[in-house]
C-alpha cells in the first residue's frame, strides 16, 4: 500500500517576486531541505501505511515495530527509489540537522505510540497515516524551535482534523493552483513569503489520492470508513492534500 503518492518531480522554481540573484544558492539550498524533508515524512508514512493489517490485528501477539525499525524502513524505501536522504541523514550541515530532526520526531512517536498500537483485542487503534504524520509534524516543529515547519494539509473541504487545516497562503496555493485546471500535475509551488511576520521560504507539494488511499476517501460518498469518517467519494489521482514546509530566514 502506498498512502499518497506523485510526488513533485518538475524542475521548476516559483520564486516570489523580487527574488534576486544574490538569494540564489540560499533558495536552492532551502528548495533541498525541504524537498528532502518531504521524501523523508513521505517514505516514513508509507511504511506505517504498509502496516496497518499488523497494527489493526487484534489477534497480534508480538510487540508493535519501534521507531528506529520504522525509520530504518524508510530509509529503505528512500535507498530503492534512489534518495540521497539516508546519505545526508548524517550530514553536518543544516540540510543533516534538519534531517535529524525530523528522523528523531519520527522515532519518538512511534515508540509513544507503541501502547495503543498493542492494545490486546482491539481491531482499529486510530494510528493511522494522517495520524502518525501530524504528530511527527508538531513534534519535529517543537524540536525545529521556531526555524523551521512541517505540515500535511488538504482543501478545505477534506481536512479532517482542525489542526491541518490550511493557513491562508497555503489555501490559496491549493485552490488557485494545485487545483487550477492549468496548473501541472505534481508541481510544486515555491516562494518566499512573510509568516508570523519573519520571511520564510515556503514550499508546497501537491499529493494525489493513491489506490490505498480509497479505503478511506474513495466511494461510495458518506459511508462511513474505518475511521467513523464518511468517505468523500474521491476518484483515483484526484488532489487530495499537500505537503507544507517553510524554513525561516
Amino acid at each position: 500500500m502506498r498512502w499518497i503518492v506523485a510526488l513533485a518531480l518538475s524542475l521548476t522554481l516559483i520564486f516570489a517576486l523580487g527574488s534576486t540573484p544574490s538569494h540564489a544558492d540560499q533558495d536552492a539550498d532551502d528548495l533541498d531541505i525541504a524537498l528532502s524533508l518531504a521524501e523523508l515524512l513521505r517514505a516514513s508514512r508509507t511504511v506505517i501505511a504498509d502496516a496497518q493489517s499488523s497494527i489493526n490485528d487484534p489477534d497480534r501477539t508480538e510487540a508493535a515495530p519501534s521507531g528506529a525499525f520504522v525509520l530504518k524502513q524508510a530509509m529503505e524505501v528512500l535507498s530503492a527509489a534512489g534518495s540521497d536522504v539516508p546519505e545526508q541523514l548524517s550530514a553536518d550541515d543544516r540540510r543533516g540537522r534538519f534531517l535529524g530532526l525530523l528522523a528523531d520526531s519520527i522515532v519518538e512517536i512511534v515508540d509513544e505510540s507503541r501502547p495503543v498500537i498493542d492494545q490486546a483485542e482491539v481491531a482499529f487503534k486510530g494510528f493511522v497515516p494522517a495520524v502518525f504524520a501530524r504528530l511527527t509534524n508538531e513534534r519535529f516543529g517543537q524540536k525545529a524551535q521556531g526555524a523551521a515547519r512541517l505540515k500535511v494539509t488538504a482543501p478545505i473541504n477534506l481536512v479532517r482534523n482542525r489542526r491541518s487545516r490550511p493557513d491562508t497562503w497555503e489555501r490559496a496555493v491549493i485552490e488557485e493552483r494545485f487545483l487550477s485546471g492549468e496548473w501541472p500535475r505534481g508541481e510544486r509551488h515555491v516562494e518566499v513569503v512573510s509568516l508570523d511576520g519573519r520571511d520564510a521560504f515556503r514550499v508546497m507539494v501537491p499529493e494525489y489520492y493513491g489506490q490505498g488511499c480509497l479505503a478511506c476517501h474513495g466511494s461510495p460518498q458518506g459511508e462511513l470508513d474505518i475511521t467513523g469518517y464518511p468517505k468523500e467519494g474521491a476518484p483515483l489521482d484526484a488532489l487530495g492534500g499537500a505537503i507544507s514546509i517553510a524554513l525561516f530566514r
